[in-house]
């Protein structure tokens, strides 16, 4: 598809209206199909950029159908397609379900793939790996080696997204799965079949190929994937869930140099050495030198882990300027030189050697660079967890890589999601991302949310700062939830606040004997906690912010969303420190530009919890009484949908009454 003029950009506006207008191709293959204008108009524009190639962003509320919007054009075209979204499961609906519907519907004949990252595919070489593995850390490690293993001999994909209930935080997981690091490549014996090299090829032949955010980035970043051969010859590129662009941006345009890739480096050493060159040399002395290097590492940049709770950033400057943490650098860099020479040494034993030695030598050009000044334009800090610490390196946001993509060739970028800020130019999302000249379009939800929705600020309430506040939260969250019989969210915007606002909650509900459950995150995998709080009703989840966004629940399962406070970015953060510099250095206003930017979206994002259908009514509390008092808070408000204002807690609880009383009995 080449570039076209007005009158062909007038063609296919005009075969895009008619596919969602009432006697289209879509109404005809779904019996339940309704046309909205609000989701036409969207179509059209995107349609109109798509033949033009243009940069289009496009903010569009809850219900108006983008996925459609997006697509119905896209695949009319008649050009090569990329679409990226934001995570893996929206990736599995939009390939398993939106997209094949669409393009039935229309009667198109494409090809269609999907691609996610290596780690989302079984490597059939290290699968036979963990086999001859003696030891792992419990039953339930091995009962899902065996369903792996039982599953591997029917998949013909190799997504481990196709086993149901797979714990992505299973242990068993790495040992099945290959890295960059690991992966053996044309040397692999297991090649052939090789569930990754399939799924790349399919991608590069595809005429319609749904990848992820981080494996767009991660491309761009390591050329691994062949994305970069495929970007010049796509058409059109759509970034659904557009909001989470920069993020998953600044995470891989930088980089990394963790404890943890070490204590892999010499897990892997040592099983190579003792299955491919025993007695060659002495590789557990060698992997124990990168083992103590680790734990130099970790101490020097951290201290002592033992009463962390919780994952912490530290600012670079706090421990690059310690003579300890120079030293440390500087003994990772001998150490992984000297087993370089080993392993170097043995290299035509095995393919893995070779492998090992990349990595040796890639982990020690990283530990050198660590050790150098900051790069202009960029900002360090070190993340700390319970299992290992990383020092991290990444741009302030992703404006210079996207404005290279976007001159590199002529094709369309459509950027969509439901939350890109709270201006007319969408500054939130624009300005970081080199998007200052595209075409922005802001459409409004279908949903009548004065009529379906209220929000109750209450004024006379705890500040966030002040010591009472998580249990003045979970207290209102409570009478809130004994209103409905549960069917309601708590969404903090901090990790530590989940563990009070939760037993709170939960030791409340049983003085009470009101019979609610109360699921927190980080007590199971989310996916299973969301399946939880549907199987029961009389439920109340408390999540942090993973569950902000990304997470649909319609009908009358939740019609409360409780939040703790403005989800204002954290000051000390070192990436947002980095950019408040920055911006005082322009002579702006931080708060406005910055703080009062990311609060507006993050709430919008919250409330979107609330209403996801027609039919849906519920009520937001934000237990924040500086959105009621301060000046700023109008500007927050305004940021929401329109929905109901409530001034006092008693209006609150009766229009849950009103919810309650409507709901279906369980």
């Amino acid at each position: 598809m080449r570039a076209c003029d007005q009158a062909a950009a007038a063609a296919l506006v005009a075969a895009t209206r008619q596919a969602f207008g009432p006697e289209g191709p879509l109404a005809r293959a779904d019996a339940h199909y309704r046309e909205r204008e609000i989701q036409t108009q969207l179509a059209a524009a995107i349609a109109e950029a798509v033949s033009l190639r243009r940069v289009l962003v496009a903010e569009a509320g809850t219900g108006v159908g983008k996925t459609y919007a997006y697509l119905v054009p896209a695949l009319l075209c008649g050009g090569r397609v990329l679409v990226s979204t934001a995570t893996k499961s929206l990736q599995d609906q939009l390939f398993l379900r939106d997209l094949p519907h669409v393009r039935d519907a229309l009667g198109l004949p494409l090809r269609m793939a999907l691609l996610k990252g290596r780690a989302s595919y079984l490597c059939v070489h290290r699968l036979q790996q963990a086999r001859q593995m003696a030891q792992w850390p419990d039953r339930g490690a091995v009962r899902t080696l065996a369903r792996i293993e039982q599953w591997a001999q029917t998949t013909s994909t190799g997504d481990l997204a196709e086993l149901p209930g797979l714990d992505d935080r299973s242990p068993v997981l790495p040992w099945v799965t290959s890295t960059r690091d690991n992966c053996l490549g044309s040397d692999c014996p297991s090649f052939q079949g090789c569930h990754v090299m399939q799924a790349r090829r399919e991608a590069m032949a595809a005429d319609v190929l749904v990848v992820n955010h981080h494996l767009f980035f991660a491309d761009l970043a390591l050329r691994e994937t062949g994305m970069a051969e495929l970007l010049p010859t796509v058409d059109v590129v759509v970034f659904d869930e557009a909001h989470q662009l920069g993020e998953a941006g600044v995470q891989f345009l930088g980089a990394s140099l963790s404890t943890g890739a070490l204590i892999d480096l010499a897990r892997d050493l040592l099983a190579a050495g003792l299955q491919h060159a025993r007695g060659m040399r002495d590789w557990q002395l060698l992997a124990a030198e990168i083992e103590r290097a680790a734990r130099e590492l970790r101490l020097a940049a951290a201290g002592p882990l033992h009463d962390l709770r919780g994952a912490v950033k530290l600012r670079w400057q706090e421990r690059s300027l310690r003579r300890e943490f120079a030293e440390a650098l500087m003994v990772l860099d001998q150490a992984l030189r000297a087993v370089h020479e080993a392993v170097q040494s043995v290299a035509g034993a095995a393919p893995d050697f070779v492998r090992l030695a990349e990595r040796l030598n890639l982990l020690a050009e990283r530990a050198r660079s660590f050790a150098q000044p900051v790069p202009t334009g960029r900002v360090r800090w070190i993340d700390v967890g319970h299992q290992q610490v990383r020092l991290m390196e990444s741009p302030l946001d992703i404006r210079e890589t996207m404005r290279e993509q976007l001159a590199a060739s002529s094709k369309a970028w459509i950027f969509t999601s439901a939350t890109l800020g709270d201006d007319e130019r969408l500054s939130w999302f624009t300005e970081p991302s080199g998007l200052d000249e595209a075409t922005v379009l802001r459409v409004g939800s279908p949903f009548d949310y004065p009529s379906h929705a209220c929000v109750y600020v209450p004024r006379r309430f705890p500040r966030p700062n002040e010591a009472g506040h998580p249990a003045a939260v979970a207290a209102l969250a409570a009478r809130c939830a004994a209103v409905l019989g549960g069917r309601s969210f708590v969404l903090t915007t901090t990790l530590k606040a989940l563990q009070p606002i939760a037993q709170a909650l939960r030791e409340r509900f049983e003085a009470e004997g009101l019979g609610i459950t109360v699921l927190r995150q980080g007590d199971a995998p989310k996916r299973q906690l969301i399946q939880d709080f549907l199987a029961h009703p009389r439920a109340v989840l408390v999540g942090s912010q993973s569950f902000w966004e990304g997470i649909d629940v319609p009908g009358d399962a939740l019609q409360c969303v409780v939040i703790d406070k403005l989800p204002f970015p954290p000051p000390n953060d070192p990436l947002i420190e980095a950019r408040v510099r920055r911006l005082e250095a322009e002579g702006r206003s931080a708060f406005n530009d910055l703080f009062l930017a990311e609060a507006a979206v993050a709430l919008k994002q919250g409330a979107g919890r609330l209403i996801r259908t027609e039919s849906d009514r519920g009520l937001l509390v934000v237990c924040d009484p500086r959105m009621a008092t301060m000046a700023y808070g109008r500007r927050l408000r305004a940021a929401l949908p329109p929905m109901r204002w409530l001034d006092r807690e008693e209006e609150a609880l009766a229009w849950l009454s009103e919810l309650a009383a409507a709901a279906p009995t369980v």
